[in-house]
Order: structure tokens, then C-alpha cells, then sequence
């Protein structure tokens, strides 16, 4: 499993409709639209923000460049959207509901909990895959604007809190030993993942994806020495 901002923890994209602008610190959102002709531009600059942010980075990205490729006129970005800070913060949240997917274990239908931790890292690397550009902008935000290296941490805790969970389930039941912090658990191991699925699809380190996918899987199962795995092979 896996966790940090840009890292995850069992489940399935949620993220539907209109939302409302996600809090950026120091930056005061939007109310969401509530015409279809609000939600439609809203989507389109959402859209196209994306599109121009994993083009030309965000330092490089433009308001004129969004509002462009959105097919709306200049104005009506700042009906939805105060700054181009928050527009990405919006792009963002929408990654993020999608690499959460709270509801893997459940879509399972598996009691192993070493299925659920396959099928989580599974849809969590899928996911870092088809978002490895923007994945390769928020690192470069959050290393330029300290607001959203905080939004970045706070993402990641919200994350590697979700996988403390399960490990405290898990030790609950008597499948994983009580000695283990659950918490320091969760962050070394949600880490491991997060940062190797940016190596692999953001820098372009050469791993065949099933075998990336076998590999993470027998490490976080034996780190918890859950019952049978060390048996199988990665």
C-alpha cells in the first residue's frame, strides 16, 4: 500500500461533479457553481488547467493559456478560481481523490488482507502512472511555494493515517504483531511506495510494471509478517 501526497491507501476514485475549491492556506476559495453553465466552465477550466500545467509546468503556466484552451473568455476564470494557485490546488485534489480509492478492499471481496494490499498498491500505481506529469509539477511546486509544501504534508498525513489504520485493524485481529507503531509503520511503508512509483513513472527508471507491482507487494506483506508470506516468492 502507499501514502504521502502523492501516495495512497485502500480504496477507489470518488471525485464526481462540482466541488468546491480545496483549501489552499492563505488563499480563500470559491463557492462551486450551481448552473449547469457554471459547472460546465468550471470543468473545462479544470480541465484545460491540467492540460497546460503538465505542458509547461506551473511556473511557465499562464491564466491566458488556461482560459484559452478552456474556450472561455479571460474573465470568467476569476468567477470560479481567485489566483492561478488555486486552480492548480483544484487539479490537485482531483489526483487526489482518484489515487485515494477508499473502497478497494470492499470491491475485493477478499478476506486476505494480502489481496487487499495488492489490489491497493495495484490501483495506486496505475494511478501515478496515468498522473506522472502532474505528479512531476506538484514536486516542483512544492518545492517553490511553501504553501503547498504544507497542503503536500498535510496530504501525505491524511494518507499515511488511512494505511495506520488498516495496520491497527490488522494487529487488532492478531495478524500483525502489536510491537510495530502502526503510525511509523504506515509512513515507512507508504513512503517506499510513493517514492518508487516516482522513480519508475516520473524519472524513468526501467521496471517492468508486474514485477514493480510483485515487489512492493512481498515487502509490505513480510514487513508486517503476515501469515504465509514469506513462502511466496516475489
Amino acid at each position: 500500500m502507499n501514502a504521502q501526497e502523492d501516495s495512497t491507501s485502500p480504496g477507489a476514485a470518488t471525485a464526481a461533479g462540482a466541488q468546491p475549491e480545496p483549501a489552499v492556506p492563505g488563499r480563500s476559495p470559491r463557492p462551486a457553481p450551481k448552473s449547469r453553465r457554471g459547472i460546465r466552465t468550471r470543468a473545462a477550466l479544470v480541465a484545460a488547467a491540467r492540460e497546460v500545467f503538465e505542458a509547461d509546468g506551473f511556473v511557465d503556466a499562464r491564466i491566458s493559456d488556461i482560459t484559452r484552451t478552456a474556450g472561455v473568455a479571460s474573465g470568467s476564470f476569476y468567477t470560479h478560481f481567485d489566483s492561478k494557485e488555486g486552480i492548480f490546488a483544484e487539479v490537485v485534489e482531483q489526483v487526489r481523490e482518484e489515487m485515494l480509492h477508499p473502497h478497494v478492499r470492499a470491491r475485493g471481496g477478499s478476506d486476505d488482507p494480502r489481496d487487499w494490499i495488492a489490489a491497493a498498491n495495484r490501483e495506486y500505481l496505475k494511478s501515478y502512472r496515468r498522473n506522472a506529469r502532474l505528479m512531476a509539477v506538484l514536486e516542483q511546486v512544492s518545492r517553490i511555494d511553501q504553501q503547498f509544501a504544507a497542503l503536500r504534508a498535510e496530504r501525505a498525513s491524511a494518507f499515511i493515517d488511512r494505511n495506520a489504520a488498516l495496520i491497527r485493524d490488522l494487529q487488532n485481529r492478531g495478524l500483525v504483531t502489536a510491537k510495530l507503531d502502526a503510525r511509523v509503520t504506515a509512513l515507512a511503508l507508504s513512503s517506499m511506495v510513493s517514492k518508487v512509483a516516482y522513480l519508475v513513472f516520473v524519472e524513468g527508471e526501467k521496471i517492468e510494471f508486474d514485477t514493480l507491482l510483485e515487489t512492493l507487494d512481498w515487502i509490505w506483506c513480510n514487513a508486517l509478517q503476515l501469515p504465509g508470506s514469506a513462502d511466496e516468492a516475489p
